[in-house]
């Protein structure tokens, strides 16, 4: 920053280098967008997430006449998460999160001298997991899928492969031909961050996948761009996660369901069936491409009889002392 001097400018809970004031909203989004892809290697629907949390305060901070991000104080912070009252815990947990990053990418590039966000209380958020459905709701929601129509093979391999190996929807509709090893049983798939994992699939998953490969998929005039992905829409181009969650949405309501089901639904159910089926939670970890084992324990919302069972039959103090 040599184009600056350093003359500092104290303010009553801000300070910043003269060169800063220079810094618009738009300058500031582009250089954390940047810090995202390069240092973070953050996917792309977390950088969307970054920058729409960032631009929520943009537009409130020009409303005040504040047109530069290093001129936001912890005052106008405070005001601006009083504007999210209306929102879930969560919600506004996550739009703190995203300013925090924010403005420790400012402090780490020497553009503030003083993070305003720092001493910012984070809503509490209660571990709410999402539904879970058993294997018959899971059976009845694929059941409800039309075959007879083109698509219909499409969306039971699309949801038989959210259940099979417990995918996010964006790693569904990334998937690639050539990230499919079903002679060996496995599927690659790119995980946040651009990180691959191996995960088993499912017989079942595998065999709607050759019905649509053979079918559907090889009755499309497929877009060039779009050769080598595996989902695609009626256009020969990849088909988005809003479709896919709208055509979940629309087979479990056929099927007479009436939790509130989504495409993550299908991985908590993935998770869970398998810790309760006994798997270990590291190998769990793993498959669903976890970076802290932390986060897959929230899957493990095993029944009371099940950990009293294990208290009693592995506590030295609950076993029978013989006389």
């Amino acid at each position: 920053m040599a184009f600056c001097t350093l003359l500092l400018y104290n303010f009553v809970d801000y300070s910043f280098t003269n060169c800063s004031i220079m810094l618009t909203w738009k300058d500031a989004l582009i250089g954390f967008t940047d810090f995202l892809q390069v240092q973070k290697n953050l996917s792309k629907n977390s950088i969307d997430a970054y920058i729409s949390d960032v631009s929520k305060l943009e537009l409130f901070a020009i409303k005040l006449k504040v047109n530069s991000p290093v001129l936001v104080s912890k005052s106008i912070l405070i005001e601006f998460i009083a504007t999210l009252q209306n929102l879930s815990a969560r919600t506004q947990a996550r739009v703190q999160s995203g300013i925090k990053a924010f403005y420790q990418y400012l402090l780490l590039e020497d553009i503030i001298e003083v993070d305003p966000s720092e001493t910012l209380d984070t809503p509490r958020t209660s571990n709410k997991l999402p539904e879970v459905l058993t294997v018959d709701e899971i059976d009845s929601i694929i059941d409800a899928i039309d075959v007879s129509k083109l698509e219909g093979h499409r969306n039971r391999a699309m949801i038989e492969v959210l259940y099979s190996c417990g995918i996010r929807v964006s790693e569904l509709t990334d998937l690639k031909l050539t990230d499919l090893f079903l002679s060996e049983g496995y599927i690659r798939v790119l995980g946040k961050g651009n990180k691959q994992r191996l995960v088993p699939i499912s017989g079942k998953a595998m065999r709607e996948l050759n019905f649509y490969l053979n079918g559907y998929r090889s009755s499309l005039e497929i877009d060039l761009a779009y050769r080598n992905t595996l989902f695609l829409n009626r256009f020969g181009k990849s088909i988005s996660r809003v479709a896919v969650f709208t055509m979940i949405k629309d087979a479990a309501k056929l099927a007479g369901i009436n939790k509130n089901i989504s495409p993550h639904t299908f991985r908590h159910t993935f998770a869970s069936h398998l810790v309760d089926g006994g798997a270990d939670l590291r190998a769990v970890q793993e498959m669903l491409g976890h970076i802290s084992i932390l986060t897959t324990e929230i899957y493990s919302h095993l029944n009371n009889t099940y950990l009293q069972d294990t208290v009693h039959s592995f506590h030295p103090r609950n076993k029978v002392v013989s006389k």
